[in-house]
């Protein structure tokens, strides 16, 4: 039995990408922001419904040179443990210092409301993440960034093409980070981007992300290489067509299991919100091990016999990396550490059958009776 595994990359059919790159292989142009790169940013611009945007290598470059763009001096960044080593990475590759906020128990992004009281003499930036899809309060986030003086950098790298009553998601905040990673609903292979609204932003991430370089004869910074290629940046172009039959598909996936599983006493399933269009980007579940019967490893464990493979995401906290153990304690964000603790996020991708979403289910339901 060959195993269901817990995403699996949106492709183009083979001759769709063919047609797509054949032009590549006529003028040889392979990188360096050819025709693929630039028509796949206007139509990221139009898709994503955002005035500006900038193209990276992948999402993690994309955050850490958006923060080093931002020229952020004064040493702290307010951020959440609960989200993948990237965030928290990006902000100490520049020599800045994370600052960790709890989060809200129902949704699993920031909590707007513990952010003020970490606000310090040294605080610049708040950088926030869109958590499985699920939006943060950006409301509540710019009313404390412009109080402030703070710039807010969004991690949305879960949340590509979701709205937000009507507005596109990139829109918030002074820049938002999108992935393309292959495990995402939308991919280049690998891949990101920033989005902004500042001209002046853009001008540095074209340098950053091209070695400091002004023009021709002038280098007047030092960057890093962290260009889209030209093919890249051709699959995003195909997959871009197939996005919103991909999300239909993966919302049909998200409906069955939410049929299978609400109402079980000790699951707690993702929230929906009305004013969200979502991408159906994960299905977390959160499983109380007193009332559900077995814990989320036990779960876990009983789903991988049985050839289904799952995530523990996120787990562990960023704040528990041996890389930042001595410097932080857990229990400062006791509501990130407990859902660590007991979220799972079960097998989630368009191709993905309903009748494998059932036996998931049933799997699931046989470890709670034990």
């Amino acid at each position: 039995m060959d195993d269901i595994l817990v995403t699996r990359s949106s492709m183009p059919e083979l001759e769709e990408y063919i047609e797509e790159i054949r032009p590549i292989w006529e003028s040889h142009w392979l990188t360096n922001m050819g025709k693929k790169h630039e028509e796949l940013s206007e139509q990221l611009k139009q898709f994503l419904g955002v005035s500006q945007i900038s193209l990276f290598s992948n999402g993690h470059m994309a955050l850490e040179l958006c923060l080093q763009a931002l020229n952020l001096q004064k040493g702290e960044v307010i951020t959440t443990p609960f989200t993948f080593a990237s965030t928290t990475h990006a902000i100490v590759r520049n020599n800045l210092k994370p600052v960790f906020c709890d989060i809200r128990e129902d949704d699993y992004t920031m909590d707007a409301d513990k952010i003020e009281a970490l606000v310090t003499d040294r605080t610049e930036a708040i950088l926030p993440v869109h958590v499985y899809g699920n939006l943060c309060d950006v409301e509540k986030i710019e009313k404390i960034a412009r109080k402030y003086g703070l710039k807010v950098i969004y991690d949305a790298a879960h949340a590509f093409g979701e709205r937000y009553r009507g507005i596109g998601v990139g829109c918030f905040g002074d820049a938002s980070m999108f992935s393309f990673h292959a495990t995402k609903v939308y991919n280049t292979i690998e891949g990101g981007c920033i989005c902004f609204e500042d001209e002046s932003l853009g001008k540095k991430l074209a340098r950053l992300k091209n070695f400091g370089i002004r023009d021709a004869e002038s280098v007047d910074g030092i960057g890093a290489n962290a260009k889209m290629n030209e093919f890249q940046a051709a699959m995003g172009i195909c997959n871009l067509r197939h996005i919103d039959q991909e999300i239909e598909k993966r919302k049909k996936v998200v409906e069955r299991y939410r049929k299978n599983l609400e109402g079980v006493s000790g699951i707690r399933l993702n929230s929906i919100r009305d004013d969200v269009d979502s991408n159906y980007a994960y299905f977390p579940v959160l499983f109380d091990e007193e009332k559900f019967g077995a814990t989320r490893n036990e779960v876990c464990d009983y789903l991988k016999s049985n050839h289904i493979l799952t995530r523990k995401y996120f787990y562990p906290l960023t704040n528990t990396f041996e890389c930042y153990r001595t410097q932080y304690s857990a229990d400062d964000t006791p509501i990130a550490l407990k859902v660590s603790k007991r979220i799972l996020t079960l097998p989630l991708y368009a191709d993905l059958e309903l009748s494998d979403v059932d036996r998931i289910c049933d799997l699931i339901m046989e470890v709670g009776r034990e």
